[in-house]
């Protein structure tokens, strides 16, 4: 131990009354529940260099040290408290990843950028206990450090009590004073390593740490933190023997939370400045369009699903009103596609580009899955459950990209709705009872059930394909876009996407060489770059630029709509909701092409378009932009009453039901009963299939409401 060390006391003295003395009045007034003193390492360093270095090699013993001059210091002062001294915002050497730390870091103060994954109820700790020797009643005040066993003295201090000793030969019993006694709240954590930081293929490390005090209860399950921690160990149990193994748990010795999203990403005033002078080109858009994944080649509707995604990214605002609900500003897009149309590499990649991303797989999310899931607490005994967060819980204001969607189990499907929609999650399972927020955009993919999706016919909306997804139709509805992307062979796509692709595939570099550092990492070069050029001699924003840009807009852009954007917006509305009031061959026809649920996607669209311009208020040219993108995707789907989306029953479908039924009652009250070939030759005058009759007289005869006298006649069950 160095001298600095050594004379700690002394040292923490001079620094409490020369540069804390206003922290200390305040600590005096008694004006916090929990006296806490709160350092920066920089104030430390600045104040003696050589101590602060000290306090990151032996933090145990001068922490401890600093608390007890502390307590000291307030006790000459009249006051008896008990502080707690907190040190934060460690320099950049100290942090490690949690699979890093070793037997080099043990009692050692590190930091690390941990998730927490799940909390403990609060357990009270004795840190200060006071014993009654049975014998003649003298009370001994021990120091508890070791939250693993409580230490009792071994005999009664001979210059004050009677001096016997304790034990099992001993003449005296020690009791425990619990009401003189000090005691602290516990709780452990359990912690993660954040996503970015494990390498491909392997699991994130898990810790456990022990947090006390005022630090209690203030993190929660999903949080990104930065913790303070000394690593400690314990020796594993093994058959109540002791092994030469040890457990590494954590101290926890302060956090800093992530108060604002996306401060992860740094961003600097150059590339403030860069980023103000782009977000004023008038082709943004575009070389926004063309920087999500530049490597797959876009072709018919891929242009335009670039240009969702790059939508997505910004997002709405999302906001609350007066009565406390909440308008989802984030936007969901839905991917259905044949096998080999590159989804899955626009899902990687989304989820790499967006700030705090996720990918996960519907085939490969089980237990917590993507929602939450109740599991045996390792914490408190007796089995009681803990909740633990899934994908989405964990994706919070960030993207989660969900490949296979149509592979997710049945329970995380039926609470994909309210996940989606009102962005929160309730919860009940194994007696635990929870809230936790949802509030990220989902981005996900599907596959036909049959390997290839069918042939959509002329009158036939991109339900009838939703349908072979196997997904519940209400699902739709929660999507406010839904792509489909289909693999078509069009000669001269198909020879530009060939070329593409063989050019993309031999400018790679092999990752064997790079993972031997025979060849330079090619995505290094990159770095600190805002633009790259793409394969087609096309220039694009690299990866770390945008991922700037998008935090610096969600951060400081919340765009609100002008007055010009609302009428827009409104025409659009109205305009489609009159379009369909129209007779046809069925007669009066109930369709709704639009409903309020659209509006909302129209609005989020606008915002999201204004907040690429990095616009405070959203003006026509964003409206124009999003009624465009929402119209082309309308369009592409073929959809045009709305309630297929929720119900997935097409208008024809409907009224083809309506139609059949009128027909038979008018053939009925003619003749008494009607046949099948009177039906058909009536109804097909109207457009109805044969197929279509069929089926709805197979239902009728079903539920009784027609019965057969004969074959192939029917008539009104009575």
């Amino acid at each position: 131990m160095s001298m600095a060390a050594i004379d700690s006391s002394a040292r923490w003295r001079t620094f409490f009354s020369e540069a804390k003395e206003s922290e200390m009045i305040l600590l005096l007034s008694k004006q916090s529940d929990t006296p806490v003193l709160e350092l920066t390492f920089h104030d430390l360093q600045a104040f003696d260099p050589e101590f602060a270095e000290d306090v990151l090699a032996y933090p145990s013993n001068i922490l401890n040290s600093g608390r007890r001059t502390l307590n000291e210091i307030c006790r000459e002062r009249g006051e008896d408290i008990d502080c707690i001294l907190r040190v934060g915002e460690l320099p950049r050497d100290s942090r490690r990843d949690l699979r890093d730390v070793g037997s080099n870091d043990i009692g050692q103060l590190r930091s690390a950028e941990v998730i927490v994954t799940k909390i403990s109820e609060i357990k009270p700790r004795i840190h200060r206990a006071v014993f009654q020797c049975e014998a003649c009643d003298h009370t001994v005040e021990m120091i508890q450090d070791n939250e693993r066993e409580l230490k009792e003295p071994l005999r009664c201090p001979p210059e004050t009590g009677c001096g016997l000793s304790a034990g099992r030969s001993g003449e005296t019993r020690f009791n425990l004073v619990m009401n003189i006694s000090r005691m602290v709240n516990n709780q452990w954590i359990e912690v993660q390593e954040v996503p970015e930081n494990v390498p491909s293929g392997a699991q994130p490390s898990r810790a456990h740490v022990l947090v006390e005090g005022e630090l209690v209860n203030k993190h929660l399950p999903g949080q990104r933190v930065v913790v303070n921690i000394i690593p400690v160990v314990h020796s594993e149990v093994k058959r109540n023997r002791k092994t030469p193994m040890f457990d590494i748990i954590y101290h926890m010795v302060s956090s800093e939370h992530e108060s604002t999203p996306f401060t992860e990403i740094k961003i600097t005033d150059e590339d403030r400045e860069a980023i103000l002078e782009i977000s004023s080109r008038s082709d943004l858009l575009h070389l926004m369009q063309r920087s999500i994944a530049p490597s797959i080649y876009a072709t018919g509707v891929m242009h335009y699903v670039k240009r969702s995604l790059a939508l997505q990214l910004f997002g709405g605002v999302s906001r609350l009103n007066q009565d406390s609900t909440r308008l989802r500003g984030d936007i969901h897009i839905l991917l259905m596609g044949d096998p080999g149309v590159a989804k899955s590499q626009l899902l990687i990649y989304m989820s790499k580009l967006s700030p705090r991303g996720m990918y996960a797989t519907g085939g490969g999310v089980t237990g917590a899955g993507l929602t939450a899931a109740a599991v045996r607490d390792d914490f408190s005994g007796g089995g009681r459950f803990a909740l633990e967060a899934g994908v989405l819980p964990l994706s919070d204001r960030g993207l989660a990209a969900i490949d296979e969607f149509d592979k997710i189990s049945e329970e995380d499907r039926r609470t994909m709705h309210p996940a989606m929609e009102q962005q929160r999650l309730d919860i009940s399972k194994g007696g635990v009872k929870a809230t936790l927020n949802t509030r990220c955009s989902i981005l996900a993919a599907a596959n036909p059930t049959q390997g290839r999706f069918s042939k959509r016919g002329p009158n036939e909306s991109v339900i009838h394909s939703f349908k072979e997804t196997g997904l519940p139709p209400a699902l739709a509805s929660r999507f406010d876009i839904i792509w489909m992307l289909r693999d078509e062979a069009r000669v001269e796509d198909d020879e530009r996407i060939a070329r593409h692709i063989l050019e993309v595939r031999t400018r790679g570099i092999s990752e064997a060489k790079i993972d031997e550092a025979m060849e330079y990492d090619i995505r290094e070069a990159e770095e600190g770059l805002i633009f790259a050029t793409g394969y087609d001699e096309s220039e694009h924003l690299t990866i770390e630029f945008l991922r700037k840009y998008i935090a610096y807009a969600k951060r400081n852009i919340h765009p609100d709509l002008s007055v010009d954007a609302k009428a827009l917006i409104l025409e659009y509305y109205t305009n489609e909701r009159q379009s369909f009031n129209r007779d046809d061959q069925y007669g009066e026809v109930d369709v709704i092409p639009i409903t309020p649920r659209a509006l909302e996607a129209l609005i989020r669209l606008t915002e999201a378009h204004a907040r690429m311009f990095l616009r405070e208020v959203a003006n026509a040219d964003d409206a124009k932009m999003s009624i465009a993108v929402f119209r082309h995707w309308r369009e592409e789907a073929g959809i045009e009453d709305e309630s297929e989306l929720i119900s997935g029953v097409s208008v024809q479908q409907r009224n083809a039901a309506q139609v059949i039924r009128v027909t038979l009652r008018d053939i009925i009250s003619e003749r008494g009963v009607a046949s099948m070939n009177d039906l058909l030759n009536r109804t097909a005058s109207k457009g109805i299939t044969e197929y279509q009759v069929e089926d709805m007289i197979s239902k009728m005869l079903q539920s009784g409401e027609l019965f057969s006298p004969r074959n192939d006649e029917y008539s009104f069950a009575r």
